[in-house]
């Protein structure tokens, strides 16, 4: 795939034209700061190799109305793979990162690394021949997968809470380049979901951003100057242990922090916290909606909250104040231009995510002259996915 875009200036020009969607030539020359013959040069490479296109004309102004270029969808296209605790799918992208085909599994007690392996590399296939698609076109194979990971190797370590065994140290880079014979490239889902993002709204500009995932557990990723940011390790739940009430809830595994983040803000504090309500006698829609009371799951609770049920609502609102607590501490340690928060307790629920940026905003320190947007995932469930091929595409102008 290094081959695809062999010259560094094509590279450079590909990379604004992708950034900016739609453009011009005379832009283009302005951005990139290249001579005119040289820019013209880089266009008929680009145009050559079928990445880019012409789309007509843009506005006059006062001589000839310049050619506008545009990312050539079909010029190529890139396999994305999500995987996480409680869905997998895997997403067929074109160069423009389009969704073309997917599928997707539950991560159930039979779901193993092998099972997952192997129908992962048969509907890549079956995708690859459905959309008749040329291997020379296919750059690869992105994975956003749950951490902690090893990047370099394309391993999967040890993650939290998968229904199926066998999830310790899988090489799961290795395997599907041996079973599909392309590059893999794996990253955390939430730095993919946050590529996604990044590339969907690119047009916008915002080039320091921060994405939180609200559910099992809650994970974040930060970009800088629009590139990733990475620390020693990789880590992404590792947000979720924030500390926010030094003598408050006991951690979910031994070596977790007491009062941490995701100990009153996830699905599995939300399941705690409405098994202990019904526990000490209040009355609720659950109890209609579970054989028992520790057979409560957030599902449940996204049903009752939605038919108006006192005590769902009561347990979302007051999760929205302590994930409202924690986005505060952080925007007052990062101070991003632009949140995106994803998972289901984002998704699922306009309370909660009205809540808890009302409290974030509340508590940030040099408000109103330090202002954030804030915007719910606008990729929902395929943000995961469609970003693992989004670093795959990014490896053509890296």
């Amino acid at each position: 795939m290094e081959n695809k875009i062999p010259g560094r200036k094509a590279k450079d020009v590909f990379l604004w034209i992708r950034k900016k969607g739609t453009v011009s030539k005379q832009e283009l020359q302005e951005l990139t700061g290249l001579p005119a013959s040289t820019l013209t040069r880089a266009l008929d490479e680009l145009s050559g190799q079928r990445m880019i296109q012409e789309v007509g004309y843009g506005e006059s102004t006062g001589g000839r109305r310049p050619v506008l270029y545009r990312i050539r969808p079909d010029g190529a296209y890139a396999l994305g793979l999500e995987i996480s605790r409680t869905v997998s799918r895997l997403a067929l992208c074109d160069l423009r990162l389009h969704v073309v085909d997917s599928r997707s599994w539950r991560m159930d007690a039979t779901c193993t690394p092998d099972k997952l392996i192997r129908e992962t590399a048969a509907a890549a296939r079956a995708m690859i021949e459905r959309h008749s698609i040329a291997r020379s076109s296919l750059l690869g194979l992105g994975i956003g997968a749950v951490g902690p990971l090893d990047r370099a190797e394309k391993l999967i370590i040890d993650p939290k809470y998968f229904p199926a065994e066998g999830w310790e140290h899988v090489r799961i880079g290795p395997e599907l380049e041996q079973a599909l014979g392309i590059p893999v490239l794996l990253d955390n889902g939430a730095n993919t979901a946050l590529l996604a993002e990044y590339w969907h709204d690119a047009v916008h500009h915002y080039d320091h951003l921060l994405y939180i995932h609200a559910g099992v557990g809650i994970r974040s990723a930060m970009m800088s100057n629009g590139q990733l940011v990475y620390g020693a390790v990789d880590m992404e739940g590792s947000v979720g242990q924030m500390i926010i009430q030094a003598d408050g809830a006991a951690p979910r595994e031994p070596g977790g922090n007491y009062g941490s983040w995701e100990s009153y803000a996830s699905v599995y504090a939300l399941e705690q916290a409405a098994r202990s309500a019904l526990k000490r006698g209040r009355s609720s829609l659950l109890t209609e909606l579970a054989d028992n009371i520790d057979g409560i799951t957030y599902d449940m609770l996204e049903t009752a909250f939605h038919r108006g049920d006192d005590l769902a609502r009561e347990l979302f609102a007051d999760a929205a104040v302590y994930f409202g607590i924690g986005l505060a501490n952080l925007l007052n340690i990062l101070h991003p231009e632009k949140v995106i928060l994803g998972g289901p307790l984002i998704t699922g629920n306009s309370l909660f995510f009205h809540q808890a940026t009302r409290v974030a905003v509340r508590k940030t320190y040099h408000f109103p002259q330090y202002q954030v947007v804030f915007a719910r995932s606008r990729l929902g469930e395929d943000a995961v996915c469609v970003g693992a091929a989004a670093m795959v595409v990014d490896r053509l102008t890296s």
